[in-house]
């Protein structure tokens, strides 16, 4: 067994990185409509899945966000968005090629069986396997375009989503609480679809089994994961490589 520590943005990394290899998306690459709904995290899957398009050119993640959650230093508006934020677009790739500038919206009603969505949450519970997102919109977002597709079409979904935002309550009952009325800001939807965490992640890039052990830290390191790894030292080796690779990854800044 080998022990590996990943900051959030190392987490991102690697979650982008397995996302790149992982089977369904290659398949809907090459015949269907990919679409990656912006967020953080996201922009590091886009960049990933872009690099081996070779669409990564004029692409970047500074902006590739809708609501995003700020220190009290750098207020965000009552739906979660910051001031001055140019938004350029989901990334929506079909058959291989950049759709620059669309958004779910623009692809959702044509998406089908094959397609595949990538959307990132705000909160995941890895015992349950749900995800939840923090909706602005007062139609509810992306989350309810995406889910028209999925529920109406059996579109695939994937939640690349990093164990720093790791809950334990039951999603579906803390929803109904934040939703219900006469509640005052964000509201938040609880979906399922097939999720990627670091531990998911470690497992799609080298076949090892991963375990969450413990997180936090100081000077840089909050937020952090130490992952406990299992499967042999061939592939304990492979994700110690990758992870070395990456562990220096710079906090995401604006």
């Amino acid at each position: 067994m080998k022990q590996i520590l990943l900051t959030p943005a190392a987490g991102k990394r690697l979650i982008g990185m397995a996302i790149a290899v992982h089977p369904h998306l290659l398949s809907s690459l090459e015949n269907g409509i990919v679409a990656i709904v912006a967020g953080t995290t996201n922009g590091y899957v886009a960049e990933e899945i872009l690099r081996l398009t070779g669409n990564l050119e004029g692409f970047s993640r500074d902006a590739f966000f809708r609501g995003i959650t700020m220190p009290p230093s750098r207020p965000v508006d009552d739906t979660g968005r910051l001031a001055g934020h140019n938004f350029p677009g989901d990334v929506i790739i079909v058959k291989g090629d950049w759709q620059k500038g669309k958004t779910l919206s623009d692809v959702a009603g044509e998406m089908k069986s094959g397609d595949l969505i990538l959307k990132g949450a705000n909160s995941v519970n890895i015992n349950t396997g749900t995800a939840a997102v923090l909706v602005g919109h007062p139609q509810g977002g992306t989350i309810i375009e995406a889910m028209k597709a999925v529920a109406g079409r059996r579109t695939r979904l994937i939640i690349p989503v990093g164990l720093e935002k790791r809950v334990s309550c039951s999603l579906e009952e803390i929803s109904r609480k934040i939703n219900s009325p006469g509640a005052s800001g964000l509201r938040m939807i609880s979906f399922q679809g097939e999720i990627v965490t670091e531990l998911e992640a470690i497992s799609l890039l080298s076949g090892a089994t991963a375990s969450l052990f413990a997180g936090g830290g100081v000077c840089g390191a909050e937020g952090s994961v130490w992952i406990a790894v299992e499967g042999g030292k061939e592939k304990e080796e492979k994700i110690k490589n990758i992870v070395n690779s990456i562990k220096n990854e710079p906090p995401f800044l604006l």
